[in-house]
């Protein structure tokens, strides 16, 4: 009897978070939404594409891509999905849209979170932006081109007919895509409460100590960066940054946690919004995470080859000087 109370205590706080959090992804993703259909059914975007196309162009994305890019950088997941939901963009550019995103979204904050917990600002950002631009160009080789000479243009006028249906277009299409994001949400959230219930968590990063070598990390960093797997840079942050304070760490471990979650964190959340949009599984895990053991490996061997600095910051060792 005690232990079904206790189950039922969990799923109900799991839901409660759920909902609340759904809540607020929404409260970001309707309002950016018809904000982006209004600027789509104006014109006004048509009017933008000579200005944007010769960058969208090296990524193998129309112009249009530039508007959900954008929501994403600045303002995170759910400003981006609510643009790319009202635009029309294929599969493949999709699929790129989607990974340039997951590696870089939320600069500012995020970065500034890095920066709290051993990474500075600048690099942090610099990083993100250089992974999400290489392996989406990487990633746009292997894709297949959809409808390459396919331009949208949304229509300088319309009249009050047209834009009405269009308006009860966006309002179905943004209401599945509510209902889509409140299962998934509130579902990852319950999980996450009873793994925390069961106090999981710490000894998951224990299990997953051969994963975090593959990845070429320490098996120190391994509760932070499961941290960062499973709640992302802005969620976890209080604990990253608490951690990385409070924790006796080497420098190089810290450097190439940050280079690895910098790229690949959120992997639960953040992919299953994409694909409630139809993406595939596998683009929404497997380019990030290639990218980001690539990261660390690169560190790795740029650190061992390079003259070790005779200087050294012992801000987060406790003066002990960093390893290569």
């Amino acid at each position: 009897m005690a232990n079904a109370s206790r189950t039922m205590g969990i799923i109900k706080a799991g839901l409660q978070k759920g909902m609340r959090g759904s809540l607020w992804i929404l409260k970001i993703l309707v309002p950016v939404s018809l904000a982006t259909f209004l600027i789509d059914t104006s014109g006004l975007l048509a009017r933008c594409e000579p200005l944007v196309t010769p960058v969208m162009a090296l990524l193998d994305l129309p112009a249009t891509a530039a508007l959900p890019l954008l929501a994403g950088l600045l303002t995170g997941i759910y400003g981006a999905i609510a643009a790319m939901s009202v635009l029309d963009f294929s599969l493949t550019e999709s699929i790129l849209m989607a990974v340039f995103l997951l590696i870089s979204h939320a600069l500012p904050q995020e970065s500034l979170v890095q920066a709290r917990s051993g990474m500075p600002f600048g690099r942090a950002t610099v990083v993100r932006l250089a992974a999400s631009f290489l392996t989406t160009l990487a990633l746009a080789q292997l894709l297949p081109t959809d409808d390459p000479t396919r331009v949208v243009v949304a229509p300088t006028a319309q009249s009050p007919a047209a834009w009405a249906d269009l308006l009860a277009a966006w309002f179905g299409d943004t209401v599945r895509l509510s209902l889509k994001i409140l299962v998934i949400i509130t579902a990852m959230m319950t999980l996450l409460a009873w793994l925390q219930a069961i106090d999981f968590i710490p000894v998951l990063a224990r299990i997953l100590s051969p994963f975090l070598r593959l990845l070429g990390l320490s098996r120190s960093v391994g509760f932070l960066w499961l941290t960062a797997a499973i709640f992302g840079l802005s969620y976890g942050a209080a604990v990253i940054v608490e951690e990385t304070r409070n924790g006796d760490f080497e420098a190089a471990d810290i450097r190439r946690l940050h280079l690895s979650i910098g790229i690949n964190h959120a992997m639960l959340e953040d992919p299953l919004l994409f694909l409630a949009m139809g993406i595939p599984a596998i683009w929404l895990w497997a380019p990030r995470l290639a990218a980001a053991i690539a990261a660390v490996y690169l560190d790795r061997l740029w650190h061992h080859f390079r003259p070790k600095p005779r200087r050294h910051s012992a801000a987060l060792t406790g003066g002990k000087p960093p390893t290569g």
